[in-house]
C-alpha cells in the first residue's frame, strides 16, 4: 500500500502539467479568513474522557492555491472541494469534478496527552500528502474521496476516506450541510494509533495488540454558517463517529462511539 499514493501523485502531476489551467472564476480573488472555535470531544477517537479545546481557524486563497487550518476551507465558501487542512492546489477541474493535492503537518500523538496512552510510544510529527477528488452528483450533493500518505516515512502510514456531503438549506445569510463518510488505513497507521507493542504491554497493563490494515471508522455530522454582516459570521456543528474494524478491536478503545460539538466566530474579507 505504500506505493499507491506516490504512483497516483506522479500521475496527477503529469496530468496537471499536460492540461490547461482551470478557467478563472469571477470570484477567484485573494481571500482570507481569521477566527476561533470552541470544541468539545473525546481526548482521542475511542477515549471515554472529553476535552474542551479552543482552536484557531484561518485560511487564505489565491487563485487555485490555498493554505488553511482544518475547517477553514469550507468557511471561505469552497468547502465542497474538500481540500482539507494545510497547503493545497487544484490540479484539474471539470464541469462536475475536481482533483487536487494538499500538504499538511500531522502532529502525531504525545503518549502523555491522555491517561490511557501513557507508556506507549509517541507518534512522531510528520508531513502528509493528500490526493483528493470531488464529484458533484447534483447541485447540493457532493461525493469525495481521498488518499493521505506520510511522506517522511514515519509512523503515519496511509489512510483513505470516502465522504458524501449534502447542503440541505441555503439562504442569503445561512447555510446548513450534512455529511457522512467512512475511512480506512494501512497496518502502519493503525499500529501507531491503536496498537500496543509487546514491549509496552507490561508498563501499560494492556494486552499486546498488533492490528493489520482495514477499516478505521465511520462518521456523520451536521454543520451551519450564519452571516452576521458583510464580514463577520458564526459557525458550528455537531457530529458522531464510531470506530470500525481493527481500530475498534484495540484495547485502547474505551468507547467505540463518540460525539463532538463546536461553535465559533470568524471574519473574512
Amino acid at each position: 500500500m505504500r506505493i499507491v499514493l506516490p504512483t497516483l501523485l506522479t500521475a496527477a502531476m503529469a496530468l496537471a502539467q499536460a492540461a490547461p489551467a482551470p478557467d478563472d472564476d469571477p470570484d477567484e480573488k485573494t481571500r482570507y479568513l481569521l477566527g476561533a472555535s470552541l470544541t468539545v470531544g473525546p481526548e482521542y477517537d475511542g477515549a471515554s474522557r472529553q476535552r474542551v479545546r479552543i482552536k484557531p481557524v484561518w485560511a487564505a486563497k489565491l487563485g487555485r492555491f490555498r493554505i488553511t487550518t482544518s475547517g477553514g476551507s469550507a468557511l471561505l465558501g469552497f468547502g465542497r472541494e474538500s481540500a482539507g487542512a494545510g497547503a493545497s492546489t487544484q490540479l484539474l477541474k471539470g464541469e462536475k469534478w475536481r482533483l487536487g493535492l494538499s500538504l499538511r503537518i500531522d502532529s502525531g500523538r504525545d503518549s502523555g496527552d491522555a491517561r490511557t496512552t501513557r507508556g506507549l510510544p509517541d507518534v512522531r510529527r510528520t508531513l502528509r500528502a493528500r490526493l483528493y477528488a470531488n464529484y458533484s452528483l447534483a447541485p447540493d450533493w457532493n461525493l469525495g474521496a481521498s488518499l493521505s500518505q506520510d511522506v517522511l516515512g514515519r509512523q503515519g502510514g496511509l489512510t483513505a476516506g470516502l465522504d458524501l456531503g449534502w447542503r440541505f438549506y441555503r439562504s442569503a445569510e445561512t447555510e446548513w450541510t450534512a455529511g457522512l463518510g467512512v475511512s480506512a488505513a494501512d497496518a502502519r497507521n493503525l499500529r501507531s494509533y491503536y496498537g500496543v507493542p509487546a514491549a509496552a504491554a507490561t508498563d501499560t497493563g494492556l494486552p499486546a495488540y498488533e492490528p493489520g490494515a482495514g477499516l478505521r471508522g465511520a462518521h456523520f455530522g451536521v454543520n451551519f454558517k450564519h452571516a452576521l454582516g458583510k464580514h463577520w459570521f458564526v459557525f458550528g456543528g455537531a457530529g458522531t463517529s464510531r470506530l470500525l474494524g481493527p481500530a475498534a478491536d484495540s484495547p485502547l478503545v474505551q468507547r467505540p462511539g463518540g460525539s463532538t460539538a463546536a461553535v465559533g466566530v470568524a471574519w473574512r474579507n
